[in-house]
């Protein structure tokens, strides 16, 4: 991602006391796994992504879903990566599965390296932000988001649209996410 900011991401971070927590937000299809990626690839950091956290089965209710960021399991998010991090300890979490939609088994090693990369939306929700040592928001205008979209999930922009951006509208506006952010990027241009 050519982007004049991730130099400013990447002096920020080596500039950091260890270790570092560094939160990448922002809406569906704004390039927040691919910075991820780059810098993780850059810094030697480990990348954990939101999506390995979706809801259990028995978590998913209409209350939940009508909760802003809700829709993302914080408390196991917590536990499980969030506090041990701060801890500055090794530990391991359980990915969510979406073949068999529920959390795997299979422990993932994490909390070793000097720098943890968090990608994805609701990572900024207001009670996991005040763990992260920079929090990114990454911005892009509703056309290119629509266009990236139909691009990358051809049988699945629907749902996106009817759906999940919904969602995300939802807890950018009420958890105030970009105005908590210390750099927002827009990516509209960038790819």
């Amino acid at each position: 991602m050519n982007i004049p900011e991730k130099e400013i991401i990447l002096e920020r971070i080596k500039a950091s006391k260890k270790p570092v927590i560094v939160s990448i937000d922002g809406r569906c299809a704004s390039g927040k796994s691919t910075l991820a990626k780059e810098l993780a690839e850059e810094l030697n950091a480990d990348v954990i992504h939101m999506d390995d956290f979706y809801l259990r089965k028995e978590q998913r209710t209409p209350e939940r879903y009508a909760e802003p960021g809700g829709n993302v399991d914080a408390e196991r998010f917590l536990s499980e990566v969030l506090i041990p991090l701060k801890k500055g300890k090794a530990f391991t979490y359980h990915p969510f599965d979406c073949s068999v939609m529920e959390v795997s088994d299979k422990a993932v090693p994490a909390g070793e390296k000097d720098v943890t990369i968090i990608e994805g939306s609701y990572s900024q929700r207001a009670d996991l932000r005040d763990y992260h040592d920079l929090k990114i928001f990454l911005d892009v205008r509703p056309d290119v988001q629509m266009e990236r979209i139909r691009k990358r999930n051809p049988d699945k922009w629907e749902m996106f649209r009817d759906r999940w951006i919904p969602l995300e509208e939802l807890y950018f506006d009420s958890c105030s996410v970009k105005d908590q952010a210390d750099i927002v990027i827009d990516t509209s241009d960038v790819f």
